[in-house]
């Protein structure tokens, strides 16, 4: 009997694999294609509300009827989801986006403190005078953009809803008044399936 058992044992392994696996050899994959390997937020969500909030930004009068690129500077997105979202990546596709119109012209917040550490150096004594630069000579921004990452989940039985809205605001810096607002849904339904080996 026991010699049977370890036969038994040794052929699960040889003819199923038993044992520890791991993802050992991958291939590239078109990042246009649909993503919805799980009911996480992924990349294909991110392009989705991102495409659509973009193209309603660029239609919106604050941009559209500007005689020049408004110059605007994009802050923070809130997460309100249960999840760990790269919040900065969203955003940065968004300014990618609008910078690949030519509609809109930004100010970089994340690279304000590089740029004083520059002017620092290239006030030293180190760099030609007639090349320096230095504080004040940056262009202020016209408007913020910011906005807000919400999502509500819902389960019954082996069904499983999950879904989110991403809203974008755009603010006028001088009077603060909201110049443009809007939102994308994305709604992802799932079944809970038996996994075998």
């Amino acid at each position: 009997m026991k010699r049977y058992l370890l036969l038994l044992a040794a052929s699960c392994f040889l003819a199923t694999g038993c044992g520890p696996k791991a993802f050992v050899k991958g291939d590239y994959d078109d990042v246009s294609k649909e993503n919805n390997l799980n009911d996480q937020w992924s990349e294909t969500d991110m392009q989705k509300v991102v495409q659509d909030l973009v193209a309603s930004l660029v239609q919106s009068p604050a941009v559209a009827q500007a005689k020049k690129p408004p110059i605007v500077m994009v802050t923070n997105l809130q997460n309100k989801t249960d999840e760990h979202i790269d919040t900065q990546s969203i955003m940065d596709m968004v300014s990618v986006e609008l910078q690949r119109g030519g509609r809109v012209a930004f100010v970089d917040k994340e690279a304000r403190e590089d740029v004083a550490k520059e002017y620092e150096y290239q006030n030293s004594g180190m760099v030609n005078g007639e090349t320096k630069k230095g504080p004040g000579g940056q262009i202020g921004a016209d408007y913020i953009i910011n906005g807000r990452l919400d999502s509500i989940v819902q389960e019954a039985g082996s069904h499983k809803s999950v879904y989110y809205k991403l809203t974008l605001k755009l603010t006028n810096l001088k009077t603060n008044v909201s110049a443009w607002s809007d939102y994308k849904q994305l709604r992802k339904k799932y079944k809970k399936q038996s996994v075998g080996l």
